[in-house]
């Protein structure tokens, strides 16, 4: 009985495909320690959306963050407590308002 080998090369940098045939790599799920929602107000767009995201994931901790753009709250994950004066900051570095936190 003869042995066959299959070799598989991928030639993309990512190292999975599509996912399609069950056999890209599982992303693990994101998990976060704490999760806070803030009121921010004066977003407007998508580039409102991308400058508040940007500068909350330089707060230090700081693991996920999703703006709802109709609603003006953001959704903050992160590996400890954030403190609203670091939050607060980075929203003013963006150029919008941080009312507070909701449902502290």
């Amino acid at each position: 009985m003869s042995e066959t080998t299959v070799t598989v090369e991928s030639s993309s940098t990512e190292g999975s495909c599509c996912g399609s045939c069950g056999t890209a790599a599982a992303e693990a799920p994101a998990t976060a320690a704490e999760r806070a929602v803030f009121q921010v107000k004066g977003m407007t767009c998508g580039h409102c959306v991308s400058s508040v995201t940007a500068e909350l994931k330089k707060v230090a901790g700081v693991t996920e963050v999703a703006v709802d753009l109709a609603t003006g709250r953001v959704t903050v994950d992160s590996a400890a407590p954030l403190a609203d004066t670091d939050v607060a900051a980075a929203v003013d570095e963006a150029g919008y308002d941080l009312i507070g936190r909701i449902g502290a």
